[in-house]
C-alpha cells in the first residue's frame, strides 16, 4: 500500500522519474568506469580478465540493486528512532519492517539494476564459459540468493540502529561497501578479509563462491566445491538471523519520551 502510493507519486512526474533513474544509472556506472580505467593499464586484475570481473561485478550490482530497491530505505530508521517518528508506524495495522522498507520507496533505483544487468550481459558475452545445465541454473539462483543476503544485511544494520541510533554510515559500510567489495575478484584482497565476508558477514555467497564455479575458477581459502551451491541456505539463515535481530531491536525501542 505504502509502496504503491510512492510509485503513483513518482509516476505523476514521469519526466522527473526518467531523469532521476538515468542519473542513478550513470552514477552507479561510475564504479564500472573505474574498472575500465584499471584494465586500460593492466591485462588482468588479481589473475582475472576483464570479462570475468565484469561477470562478478554484474552479479553483485544486480543483486544489490534488487535489495536496495526493496529495502534501501532501512537506513532512515536511525533518524526515526532519534526524533520519535517511529511511534507513528507502531500504531498502524501493518508490520513495522514493511512500513520502514516502503518509506519513500525510490523507483529510480531501477537504474542500478539496469546498469548491473547490462554489465552482467556483457560478462556472459565476453567470457568463454563451459556451460552446463547446473551452471545455467546457478546463475538465477545466485541473483535471487544474493539479493536476499543483501536484504538481510540491510535489515540487520537497521536493527543495530535501535541501539546506536545514529549508525546509518556503519550500516552503509556493510551494504554499499560490501557491494563495492564484491565487484572485484577475491584474489585482490587479503585472506583475513575474505574469511570475514565468508564466515562473519557472508556476502561472499552473493557472487564470489557461486560465481567462481560458473567461471571454472578455484575457490578462495581452499573451500570445498559444494560451497558454490550453499547460497540459498546462507540466504535463508542470514534472513532468519536478521529477523531475530530486528524483533529484538524493536522490542528494545522505548521512544523518545516526548
Amino acid at each position: 500500500m505504502i509502496t504503491a502510493m510512492w510509485i503513483r507519486s513518482t509516476m505523476a512526474y514521469r519526466t522527473s522519474f526518467v531523469l532521476t533513474a538515468l542519473s542513478n544509472f550513470v552514477a552507479t556506472g561510475l564504479d564500472f568506469v573505474a574498472i575500465l580505467l584499471m584494465f586500460s593499464q593492466v591485462d588482468a586484475l588479481g589473475g582475472y580478465g576483464f570479462g570475468e570481473v565484469a561477470f562478478l561485478y554484474g552479479v553483485a550490482a544486480t543483486a544489490f540493486g534488487t535489495a536496495d530497491l526493496a529495502v534501501g530505505s532501512m537506513d532512515r530508521l536511525g533518524r526515526r528512532v532519534r526524533d520519535g517518528t517511529l511511534d507513528t508506524l507502531l500504531v498502524r495495522p501493518a508490520p513495522v519492517l514493511a512500513q520502514v522498507a516502503a518509506d519513500r520507496f525510490a523507483l529510480r533505483r531501477l537504474g542500478r539494476i539496469t546498469q548491473g544487468g547490462l554489465v552482467l550481459g556483457y560478462g556472459f558475452a565476453a567470457v568463454d564459459i563451459d556451460w552446463t545445465p547446473l551452471k545455467a541454473l546457478l546463475v538465477p539462483v545466485m541473483l535471487v540468493s544474493g539479493a536476499a543476503i543483501f536484504v538481510a544485511v540491510f535489515v540487520g544494520g537497521a536493527a543495530f540502529q535501535f541501539v546506536a541510533q545514529d549508525a546509518s554510515e556503519v550500516q552503509n559500510a556493510f551494504t554499499y561497501g560490501g557491494n563495492t567489495l564484491l565487484q572485484y575478484p577475491p584474489s585482490v584482497f587479503g585472506k583475513d578479509l575474505v574469511r570475514g565476508v565468508t564466515f562473519v558477514v557472508p556476502i561472499a555467497f552473493v557472487n564470489w563462491l557461486p560465481g567462481l564455479y560458473v567461471l571454472g575458477r578455484p575457490y578462495p581459502l581452499g573451500l570445498p566445491s559444494w560451497v558454490a551451491f550453499a547460497s540459498p541456505l546462507v540466504a535463508v539463515a542470514a534472513c532468519a538471523l536478521a529477523g531475530l535481530a530486528w524483533r529484538a531491536g524493536l522490542r528494545s525501542y522505548r521512544s523518545t519520551g516526548s
